[in-house]
């Protein structure tokens, strides 16, 4: 069976820890190269997860003709440079959230792809899972009567890491860009539509470049439900999402880092009692990679076009502008 063969741009955690492990363990992928800016630093992380080649340059990789797709875990300032060259050489992007710095970035990127006609996504990995597919099905089912409001939050705490590239404001550091963009894309994803106003207040750090390092927020959708969340990069960890009904409620307690076991279920709560649901043990980057794998060779739709990325940037847009205005904004 012919693999899409994946090359990674920058030897990342997220790139060493669970994308480059769920690439090879996909049913359609590989990976092929991996490059670092230090040769060096590519041979290292290429012995260590078994991949065959490796680069002293990103330039080397984009010019190899054995790649057909590459992975871009970068600082996200650099998504959009390394994106349009990618797309440029003929390559299929995946490229780590948040898709860029602003709404403006993110279209000129998915325009720069589609000009080419390469496939473009953004690594949300956790929609790939079919726990949100089984979740939608409950709330199409009526069970939990009509949808009333979400509440999401993920919030971790790594500020002693002096130096993190989340923690400078011109790389795009924070924790709206870091975490809060999964409760937020969670509840577009869920409502099937985008919200027309934020207001965000945030815990803005001088000791960390004065990027958010917690941010509380509501966002505005029709008939009266909005999401409320919260992000940190400072807080105690959090990773849960809840969504509260007329008749019921669905909670999700690991909503969006899926360890392939019983933490992974999601619970049914109603007046007839509280149900746990049992999910599927499946590796969500590996979905992901499949899932873009038959968009490459098959020409199948992505479930969640490149078009999406710009959107949700928007409301991160909003998001941001409404903490550190300290008002709440309309999103057009």
């Amino acid at each position: 069976m012919k693999k899409v063969r994946w090359g990674i741009i920058g030897c990342a955690g997220i790139a060493k820890r669970a994308v480059i492990p769920g690439i090879q363990q996909s049913e359609t992928c590989e990976v092929t190269a991996i490059a670092s800016r230090r040769l060096e630093k590519a041979k290292k992380t290429a012995e260590e997860l078994n991949i065959p080649t490796a680069y002293g340059s990103y330039e080397e990789l984009l010019a190899d003709p054995n790649i057909d797709g590459v992975y871009i875990p970068l600082p996200n300032h650099l998504h959009k440079e390394w994106t349009i060259r990618a797309a440029e050489a003929g390559k299929h992007v995946l490229c780590e959230k948040p898709l860029a710095i602003h709404a403006k970035e993110a279209q000129e990127m998915v325009i720069a792809c589609e000009k080419v006609g390469v496939v473009f996504a953004e690594a949300f990995m956790y929609r790939y899972h079919p726990r949100y597919a089984m979740i939608q099905d409950f709330l199409k089912s009526g069970e939990i009567g009509e949808l009333r409001g979400i509440h999401g939050t993920f919030t971790f705490n790594n500020s002693n890491d002096n130096g993190n590239v989340r923690f400078k404001q011109e790389w795009g550091g924070g924790s709206l860009y870091d975490v809060g963009v999964y409760p937020i894309s969670a509840a577009r994803m869920l409502l099937g539509e985008e919200p027309q106003a934020a207001t965000v207040h945030a815990f803005f750090s001088n000791e960390h470049d004065n990027v958010d390092m917690m941010a509380s927020g509501i966002l505005e959708f029709n008939h009266g439900v909005a999401l409320t969340f919260d992000c940190g990069m400072w807080a105690a960890f959090r990773n849960n999402l809840e969504i509260v009904g007329t008749e019921g409620r669905i909670e999700v307690p690991s909503a969006f880092i899926a360890s392939q076991n019983e933490q992974d279920n999601f619970f049914v709560i109603t007046q007839e009692g509280r149900r746990e649901v049992e999910v599927p043990r499946l590796n969500q980057y590996s979905l992901q990679a499949d899932a873009l794998a038959r968009s490459i060779l098959n020409g199948e739709p992505l479930p969640y076009p490149a078009a999406d990325a710009i959107l949700n940037m928007k409301v991160v847009d909003a998001c941001l502008t409404s903490a550190r205005e300290r008002r709440r904004v309309e999103i057009s």
